[in-house]
């Protein structure tokens, strides 16, 4: 990841709840690319932006919402190592954007963005 050091202090600016608005975003992006072929580094690129963002940010949350993250921070992992080969196939992109949208609503609910809307 470009200027690593510069997107984690940024990053680290905002509060937990933008924090996790914004790992919700980045597995949201997973998702909607990961279901074309053409996309696969760009893909690799945000599953790795995302493990940095749960990395950042783990620690400051409740005991189960960390687990749950670091949970996807694993899964994410095994997507990653196997993501040259598993992007060639329909059903390997479709699976990754299916998980990545459950992940990425998952921690929308965690950060409770939605909730000071209402």
């Amino acid at each position: 990841m470009k200027d690593l050091e510069r997107k984690r202090k940024r990053y680290l600016k905002d509060s937990l709840p933008k924090r996790l608005g914004g790992l919700a975003a980045s597995l949201g992006r997973v998702s909607s690319s990961a279901r074309y072929e053409t996309s696969a580094e760009g893909v690799a690129e945000m599953m790795e932006e995302s493990q940095y963002y749960i990395e950042w940010t783990a620690a400051e949350t409740k005991p189960e919402v960390a687990a749950g993250l670091v949970d996807i921070q694993v899964a994410l992992s095994m997507w990653r190592r196997i993501w040259i080969e598993a992007q060639r196939n329909h059903s390997q992109r479709t699976l990754l954007s299916f998980q990545a949208k459950k992940w990425s609503d998952q921690v929308l609910d965690w950060s409770g963005l939605l909730e000071s809307n209402q």
